[in-house]
C-alpha cells in the first residue's frame, strides 16, 4: 500500500468542515485505499469506532441499501448525537438519490462526510444544485510518476528503466502487490479493463453494441494525443468494420462522453492563443491510465512521443491545471495549460537533437506574443536550458520535481 501523501493532505484540509468530500476518478485509482488510510488516521488520532460509519457499496451486505431513504435509515441511529461524527461512503452512485440523504444528514447532525465515486455523473447538475455550496471535488489519478518512482528506486533500477516499466504498465496502485511478472500484470490490466467496461459504461448507460464501445475505445487508444473528431472516428469505424451502414457520428460522441465520464479518457479541447477562445471543432484525447491503453494496442515504441505526451498530460492535471490543445494561427501548440493568473505553453518531443524537430518545436511558441511561460518538454537530455526564451527541461525531471 502506498501512502497518497498530495490527497491526504488536501482531505486533511478539509478536515471537520462542513463540506461533503466527493472524492472521483477512474475505477482502481486508489480513491477507497485513500478513504481507508484517512479512516486510520482519524483512529490514531483518538476517535473512537462509535463515531466513524465506512460502508462499501460493492459489498453484498448493502446489496439492499439501494435508495436514499434506505440509507439515511441505515446510518442515522448509529450517528453519536454530541459528537462529531465521520461518515465514508464508497461507490455511493449506486444509490439512487444518496444526495438527499447526505444534504438531511448534513444538517441534522454533526458529521464530516466523505464519498467516493467511478463516475462523472456523481456530480450532475441536479445532484450539484441540491448539495450546491456544501461540497468539495477532489480528483484523483493513479499513481504519480514520482509516486511510483519513490516506491521503487530503492529496489534497484536505473530512473530511465523505472520510467519504461511506468509507460509499460501505467500507474494503478495495485500493480504495487504484484510480482513483476508480464502475463500476470497484463491479465490485472485486461480485468480492470472489462470492471470499468461492464460497471461504469455498459451497465451505467444500458449499452447494447458492446462492440461499437470496444472499437471506439480502440481508436482513441491507437490515436491518443491526436487531433481528432466524432465525424473522423465514425468513417474510420465504419470502414474498419466493413458495416453497409454508415455510424452516427452522434453515436460515437456519446460514446466519448460516457468514457469521459467513467475517466477512462480526457478530453482536451482546442484553445486559440490570439483569440484567447475555445474552440468548439476538433479536440485530442488521453487515457486515464496508460497501462489500459497498452492492454489495447500492445507496448510499442512506435508511439513513443504520444504515450509520454500522455503522461504530461496527466502530471498537469495532477498538478491543478486545466489543459487544453493550443492553435495559433495555423500552428499547434501541444497543451496550453491554465490555473488561475497562470497560463504555460508547452511542447513534449521524444528528441529535439536534430536541428530540423528542434525548429519544429520552437516555431509554435515563438510564435505567441505573451510573457507567459513557455516550456519544451523532452525525454532526451540536453546540455541547452534555454532557447530564444523558451525552457527546455528533461522529461523525468520535470516528473519529479
Amino acid at each position: 500500500m502506498i501512502y497518497r501523501q498530495e490527497y491526504m493532505s488536501r482531505l486533511r484540509a478539509f478536515k471537520d468542515q462542513k463540506l461533503i468530500k466527493v472524492i472521483t476518478g477512474l475505477r482502481r485509482s486508489g480513491k477507497s485505499t485513500l478513504m481507508t488510510m484517512y479512516c486510520d488516521e482519524l483512529k490514531r488520532d483518538g476517535v473512537g469506532d462509535d463515531r466513524i460509519q465506512f460502508i462499501n457499496f460493492e459489498l453484498m451486505r448493502y446489496d439492499d441499501i439501494r435508495d436514499y431513504r434506505a440509507l439515511y435509515a441505515l446510518v442515522a441511529p448509529k450517528i453519536a448525537v454530541g459528537s462529531k461524527n465521520y461518515l465514508f461512503f464508497d461507490e455511493i452512485q449506486q444509490v439512487s438519490g444518496w444526495e438527499k440523504a447526505l444534504n438531511s444528514l448534513t444538517l441534522e447532525y454533526d458529521v464530516d462526510i466523505y464519498v467516493t465515486g467511478s463516475n462523472a455523473y456523481l456530480l450532475s447538475s441536479e445532484i450539484a444544485t441540491l448539495i450546491s455550496g456544501r461540497y468539495v471535488e477532489i480528483k484523483m489519478l493513479p499513481l504519480s510518476f514520482k509516486e511510483y518512482y519513490g516506491y521503487y528506486k530503492d529496489k534497484g533500477g536505473s530512473r530511465e528503466d523505472i520510467f519504461n516499466d511506468y509507460l509499460k504498465y501505467g500507474g494503478l496502485p495495485q500493480l504495487l502487490s504484484l510480482p513483476r511478472d508480464e502475463e500476470v500484470i497484463s491479465s490485472f490490466l485486461s480485468s480492470v479493463y472489462d470492471t470499468v467496461i461492464v460497471k461504469d459504461v455498459i451497465a451505467r448507460n444500458k449499452i447494447r453494441d458492446v462492440d461499437m464501445l470496444r472499437r471506439v475505445f480502440a481508436f482513441v487508444c491507437d490515436n491518443v494525443g491526436s487531433i481528432t473528431s466524432s465525424n473522423s472516428i465514425a468513417k474510420y469505424i465504419a470502414k474498419e468494420a466493413k458495416l453497409d451502414a454508415s455510424v452516427r457520428p452522434a453515436t460515437i460522441g456519446n460514446i466519448l462522453d460516457m468514457f469521459v465520464n467513467a475517466f477512462i479518457i480526457y478530453r482536451a479541447e482546442r484553445f486559440d492563443v490570439k483569440g484567447k477562445e475555445k474552440l468548439k471543432s476538433l479536440e485530442k484525447y488521453y487515457l486515464g491510465d496508460i497501462g489500459l491503453k497498452n492492454t489495447i494496442t500492445g507496448y510499442s515504441l512506435k508511439n513513443y512521443g504520444h504515450t509520454i505526451e500522455n503522461v504530461v498530460f496527466l502530471e498537469l492535471l495532477r498538478r491543478d491545471y486545466e489543459v487544453f490543445v493550443g492553435k495559433c494561427d495555423s500552428r499547434e501548440i501541444e497543451f496550453v495549460a491554465k490555473k488561475k493568473d497562470r497560463k504555460i505553453y508547452i511542447q513534449v518531443a521524444d528528441n529535439i537533437t536534430d536541428p530540423d524537430t528542434l525548429r519544429r518545436e520552437v516555431a509554435p511558441l515563438d510564435a505567441i506574443d505573451d510573457h507567459y511561460d513557455k516550456l519544451i518538454i523532452t525525454a532526451q537530455k540536453t546540455f541547452a536550458d534555454n532557447i530564444k526564451g523558451i525552457k527546455i527541461v528533461n522529461l523525468l525531471d520535470f516528473l519529479l520535481s
